[in-house]
């Protein structure tokens, strides 16, 4: 349930708190108990009131999306709020819209601020033409509190850069570390099959009176260099910290014998190669321990992080941690939780064995 929730499009996620202000707006009980400046009298709700609310609580839910029109928005509704009289607990929606424009707003940030900023002037002009008894004290208490708002969503949004710079230092690193450990692999894919090649040939130039033995070895010795460049070709698309063809990797494991659903949502994009390695081993994994047993692979991709499950059918024993892979799901959860991820790997109720990665962008 959760996962599903969270898949969801943030304006879905953030639209039922601005569902649930203005429904507490229209409850008789609750009417005129909401934000008050100015000193305007209460004024009960009519026609106006509804569009008012609207105005001010629905904007909630692209708070996140498009943060300046949702402050602009609500804004507005507020001060129509107040100078009219109505003072809905929709109101409550503004420090929320400064929160966060505050946290997510991007672009033009010192124009939001110095325009919200007049506007609540021009806001504090007209209600002091009405006669309110607030006085410059009450104003500036009230813009004060707005600003603490702003300034509370502009300092999560700092930690927020902050650790996403580190998560970024950390993806480098362990990036590093996947090509070193590729480049001995490397090494060693090298050294094993030229040697055998060598080997090979010298024995070739003794077998030059047994044609049979002798063509025997010439084709091993073209087997061989064959192994080498695919397995040359394989760790050089690895090294590629771009390269994440999930479909190849999947086609491949079909081929293997090993059934393999793979479903992708979300905005198409690269998967980066951590995605790539969990897919990877996970699958790796299951050609081992539950050879011919259905296995889905489901990547679910959105702007902030991208979420990854392998799942694999079998019996109780398909189910345990796979013998020989534990160092290699040992080095991807390490891997996961250095980028500020979460990774786990184990049995699934029923029988099988399910690897779920979700990794930051």
């Amino acid at each position: 349930m959760i996962d599903r929730w969270r898949r969801l499009d943030v304006t879905v996620r953030d639209l039922p708190f601005g569902l649930l202000l203005a429904a507490l707006s229209l409850i008789p009980a609750v009417d005129s108990h909401g934000t008050q400046i100015g000193g305007v009298p209460d004024r009960a709700l009519d026609a106006l009131a509804v569009a008012v609310i609207a105005l001010e609580a629905l904007p909630l839910a692209a708070r996140r999306r498009r943060p300046a029109v949702a402050l602009a928005l609500v804004g507005l509704g507020f001060a129509v709020d107040q100078l009219h009289g109505y003072h809905t607990v929709a109101g409550s929606a503004l420090p929320i819209a400064l929160f966060s424009a505050g946290a997510h707003l991007d672009r033009h940030r010192r124009l939001t601020i110095t325009i919200t900023t007049a506007a609540f002037l021009v806001l504090a002009v007209l209600l002091d033409r009405r006669g309110s008894t607030e006085g410059v004290a009450g104003f500036a208490t009230f813009y004060f509190g707005m600003a603490l708002a702003w300034g509370t969503g502009a300092w999560l949004r700092l930690n927020r850069a902050a650790e996403a710079e580190r998560r970024r230092h950390a993806a480098e690193n362990a990036r590093a570390a996947e090509r070193t450990r590729i480049a001995r692999e490397l090494h060693d894919v090298v050294t094993h099959h030229v040697t055998a090649m060598v080997v090979q040939a010298e024995s070739a130039r003794y077998l030059t009176a047994a044609p049979e033995r002798l063509d025997r070895t010439l084709t091993a010795v073209t087997d061989t260099g064959r192994r080498a460049i695919a397995d040359l070709r394989t760790l050089l698309d690895v090294l590629n910290p771009d390269y994440s063809d999930l479909r190849q990797l999947v086609e491949q494991t079909r081929d293997a014998g090993q059934p393999v659903q793979l479903t992708e949502t979300g905005p198409p994009g690269p998967g980066g190669i951590t995605v790539y390695r969990v897919v990877q081993e996970a699958l790796t994994n299951a050609l081992k321990h539950a050879h011919g047993r259905p296995t889905a692979v489901r990547v679910h991709r959105t702007e902030l992080e991208t979420t990854v499950e392998i799942t694999t059918d079998g019996p109780a024993r398909a189910g345990t941690v796979p013998e020989g892979g534990g160092h290699g799901l040992a080095g991807l959860r390490e891997r996961v939780l250095q980028q500020g991820g979460d990774f786990s790997a184990g049995p699934r109720d029923g029988g099988g064995f399910a690897v779920r990665a979700r990794i930051p962008s």
